[in-house]
């Protein structure tokens, strides 16, 4: 008795924790750049020359919001749904094959079920996803780079590729994501470009401050 009276309370404490989907102030769209997510040669079955949508993912001024109570489980694209080819296009899941990506969706699933789900009042799963391309069509970033001198084999300053970027987001600052592959080398590896709740302007992002800002130069591999 006391046992099933002790998980009952656990089940409750666990839910009342659960953030609750729709109270968020932003949305991150995250765009991976795969020569870097992919490094070094051989980890990834396909890459892209062109960024990657990693996820989009609703936040709170202070915190990122996961994992939300709120909504509906991920429902399985069907095959012949015309929305699996264009997510297979944007969305890329780089470490699979093109026909395990789409048959088992793994990394839609994952980012719907940790992020997706928390934003079901605004959208549901089919609206979720088609925002994240349609905010993603919105912005060249790899011609926004190029025209500022920024291409792939160069090294350029935090505040290089920041000023860049933020000719396309209206001067609202981005957030910046680096890596170190190679002792001693930072590279840029995503870019998050924040949005209010309805999608219908550009919001500051919250820094993940994995770049150095102090003008050592960043590898855009």
């Amino acid at each position: 008795m006391f046992k099933s009276q002790l998980i009952t309370a656990l089940f409750i404490l666990f839910f009342c924790l659960s953030p609750i989907y729709g109270d968020f102030d932003y949305m991150q769209l995250v765009l991976t750049w795969p020569p870097s997510f992919c490094y070094p040669r051989g980890t990834c079955k396909r890459t892209s020359n062109n960024f990657m949508i990693h996820g989009l993912w609703p936040e709170k001024k202070g915190f990122r919001l996961e994992f939300c109570s709120g909504g509906k489980a991920y429902k399985k694209f069907e095959l012949h749904d015309h929305i699996v080819n264009d997510l297979d296009h944007h969305w890329i899941k780089m470490k699979f094959t093109e026909q395990d990506a789409k048959q088992k969706q793994p990394l839609w699933n994952h980012e719907y079920t940790r992020h997706g789900r928390c934003c079901f009042n605004l959208y549901d799963q089919n609206a979720y996803f088609l925002l994240a391309m349609r905010l993603k069509d919105k912005l060249d970033l790899v011609r926004t780079l190029r025209n500022h001198r920024i291409t792939p084999g160069t090294k350029h300053t935090f505040d290089e590729i920041k000023s860049a970027i933020k000719t396309v987001t209206n001067q609202v600052d981005p957030d910046i994501k680096c890596v170190k592959h190679i002792n001693g080398v930072e590279e840029l590896n995503e870019i998050g470009i924040c949005y209010t709740p309805s999608a219908g302007s550009f919001y500051p992002c919250r820094q993940s401050n994995t770049c150095d800002e102090t003008g050592t130069a960043i590898l855009f591999r």
